[in-house]
């Protein structure tokens, strides 16, 4: 199969085709690599190979939904066993992983054929991807600029045509955020949905969760069939609707009610172009017979995003530590950024922590009352289009007041001083919107309707109540037979 037929289907189209005997899984493969050589030298989307490894399972029978698809896993939590997950970071490039993450083994259960692991920033902290441990990934719509974080390996790839479909992972917009970015569709599962074992039974308190970025709604319906599904390890009985998401994804999603704010929740700038797409839209929704207007969620957001850095930096820290006792590394091995945020987390006191954990509860229960009156929240996903390589760096006078700081051990002075403004600012004004759905446990998708004048992605933001996926799906359906995407593809 050559390229360009390969690059019409999406990962439900290929299976098909496998399954009808018009193509093999080796085929697929080989094109799939072959796609990945031409466009890797100008993304650098993945970070470790492991063609030899889907070569062999290629050669071999596979069953299931996606039998004999080309697939990628994110290097961050989605553990493949006997090869390291690296996480972004130089600590733990060479530490081998005993066994598959559950949902790489439903993937492989699936008939799927991965042949690589994608780029991700130092532990998956940041909305960019560019990790020192193995450089930065590129946006195909524009090399200059930020395919997002912290999936944005994955989504690079997705976007340039070496996958359809490829893993993802979003604890604070990390599924959202790169498909926005990369015109793609991606969709954050709610809280307990999806597994996360078998090391853990959940991440940031299920605040991050495991999912996809694809070219296609039908693929993500599809992949959640895959995933969801009874963990008899971990902390909560799988919610799953009557009926597969597949079929879900198909229905017509009636008449919504749907308010829409692009008002920045750190009170930060929203682009104009961000204003645009969700404006854009909602005119869109109108037309196709929705009931849409502006309206606030209800939820304290900046507060809602101090708990939320509250969570973040102390997890950092724990895995930082966690790292340096398994590894025996200096700290030293990690970024400068990852170790400012690491020493912001450790001097913070536990009734601090509590008492931010205890407020994603006062959050939930007013988006909660939101979803009363509204079906759906309506956002930009992006609070401006995707930035260029290296421009969130923190400047140089910030760097070497952070190494001035953290070589007194005075890590407590870094939460009165401008290093965690810098930081609150990096990490959070460029994409002030998606943690909302993260801290609640709600459903969220970007959906890639919007093109800025210059041609770039920038997608918006849809979040949904509790249990919300086939309703977001079926939206997604029908605004892609309103203005498809699939087709559109980078100048690479």
């Amino acid at each position: 199969m050559d390229y360009t037929e390969y690059r019409r289907h999406d990962a439900v189209g290929l299976a098909e085709l496998v399954a009808k005997g018009e193509v093999s899984a080796a085929e697929l493969l080989e094109t799939a690599i072959a796609r990945a050589e031409e466009v890797e030298p100008r993304l650098h989307a993945i970070v470790r190979p492991m063609y030899e490894i889907a070569r062999a399972r290629a050669a071999g029978p596979l069953s299931g939904p996606f039998a004999g698809v080309p697939f990628l896993i994110k290097d961050l939590g989605q553990h493949y066993a006997g090869l390291p997950t690296g996480a972004g970071s130089r600590s733990l490039v060479s530490h081998p992983q005993p066994v598959h993450a559950t949902v790489v083994q439903r993937w492989l259960d699936a008939g799927l054929v991965p042949f690589g692991k994608t780029n991700t920033p130092e532990f998956g902290a940041k909305a960019i991807t560019e990790p020192e441990a193995n450089g930065p990934t590129r946006n195909p719509w524009d090399t200059g600029r930020t395919p997002g974080g912290s999936s944005g390996g994955s989504a690079a790839a997705v976007a340039a045509g070496v996958v359809p479909v490829a893993g993802a992972s979003d604890g604070g917009g990390s599924i959202r955020i790169p498909a926005a970015c990369c015109g793609l569709f991606g969709l954050k599962p709610g809280r307990g949905l999806l597994p996360d074992g078998p090391d853990v039974a959940e991440r940031l308190h299920g605040a991050a969760v495991n999912g996809v970025v694809s070219r296609s709604v039908r693929d993500t319906a599809a992949m959640l069939d895959v995933l969801a599904g009874p963990d008899p390890g971990g902390p909560y009985p799988t919610a799953r609707p009557a009926e597969p998401f597949a079929d879900l994804a198909r229905r017509d999603p009636g008449t919504l009610r749907i308010g829409f704010s692009t008002t920045s929740p750190l009170g930060t700038p929203v682009d104009p172009q961000a204003v645009a797409a969700v404006e854009d839209a909602a005119a869109l929704l109108a037309g196709a017979g929705h009931d849409v207007e502006t309206a606030s969620s209800g939820v304290d957001e900046r507060q809602l995003a101090s708990d939320f850095l509250t969570m973040w930096f102390a997890a950092v820290a724990a895995h930082v530590a966690e790292t340096r006792t398994l590894t025996g590394c200096g700290p030293d091995a990690f970024e400068l950024d990852t170790r400012v945020m690491a020493a912001v987390g450790r001097a913070t006191s536990a009734p601090t922590y509590i008492a931010a954990h205890g407020r994603w509860n006062d959050h939930t229960r007013r988006l909660a009352a939101f979803h009363e009156r509204y079906d759906l929240l309506l956002t930009p996903t992006l609070a401006r289009p995707p930035v260029r390589i290296g421009e969130l760096a923190a400047p140089e006078a910030v760097q070497r007041a952070s190494r001035v700081l953290l070589r007194a051990h005075a890590a407590g002075l870094l939460a009165r001083t401008n290093v965690l403004d810098t930081l609150i600012d990096q990490n959070l004004s460029p994409v002030p919107f998606t943690q909302l759905a993260n801290i609640t446990g709600r459903p969220a998708m970007s959906v890639p309707l919007y093109r800025t004048p210059e041609g770039l992605p920038l997608g918006v933001q849809f979040v949904g109540p509790l249990g919300g996926e086939g309703r977001l799906l079926a939206l997604a359906t029908q605004l892609e037979a309103a203005r498809p995407w699939a087709h559109r593809e980078p100048p690479l």
